[in-house]
């Protein structure tokens, strides 16, 4: 967004965005308001930002980008799977290739990879109403060694 790209700027210097030739920075507006400029966003705000405000800037910013003479059209765009809206700017603007990426750390992805087991133990999905019974050691899973399993509800 235009917040972190000014952050990146104020924090590494105005060469901060230079690089190869063919490479551009560009940004997009957030839709939220200002904020201290030296603070993370609120997370939750600027997640319902990215679900409501981002597709018609980034719709501007793909057909920007096609309408200058110097570069070439984008033909393909690679997004974020929590960036939604780039699959509905992608088919809008005469289904551009998309692929999404899933960018989970990588304790997320070895707990992910575990979950066929967790539902073999009928850990999961959970049953009832009894939800402290759903407090378990993992001590046997080829990654989960001594995991404690929390249910938190919000």
């Amino acid at each position: 967004t235009e917040y972190n790209r000014r952050r990146l700027l104020r924090s590494r210097g105005p060469t901060a965005l230079d690089g190869l030739p063919s490479f551009r920075f560009e940004a997009i507006p957030d839709g939220l308001p200002p904020s201290d400029s030296d603070a993370t966003q609120d997370i939750p705000t600027l997640s319902q930002a990215v679900l409501n405000c981002f597709l018609e800037p980034f719709k501007e910013l793909i057909l920007r980008l096609n309408a200058k003479s110097e570069s070439p059209s984008v033909t393909f765009i690679l997004s974020d799977c929590v960036m939604p809206f780039t699959h509905d700017a992608a088919q809008q603007l005469g289904g551009i290739p998309l692929v999404l990426l899933w960018t989970a750390s990588a304790c997320g992805f070895l707990g992910y990879s575990q979950y066929r087991a967790l539902l073999n133990k009928d850990i999961f999905p959970f049953k009832g109403t009894n939800l402290e019974s759903y407090l378990h050691l993992i001590s046997n899973g080829p990654y989960l060694h001594n995991v404690l399993l929390k249910l938190t509800l919000s």
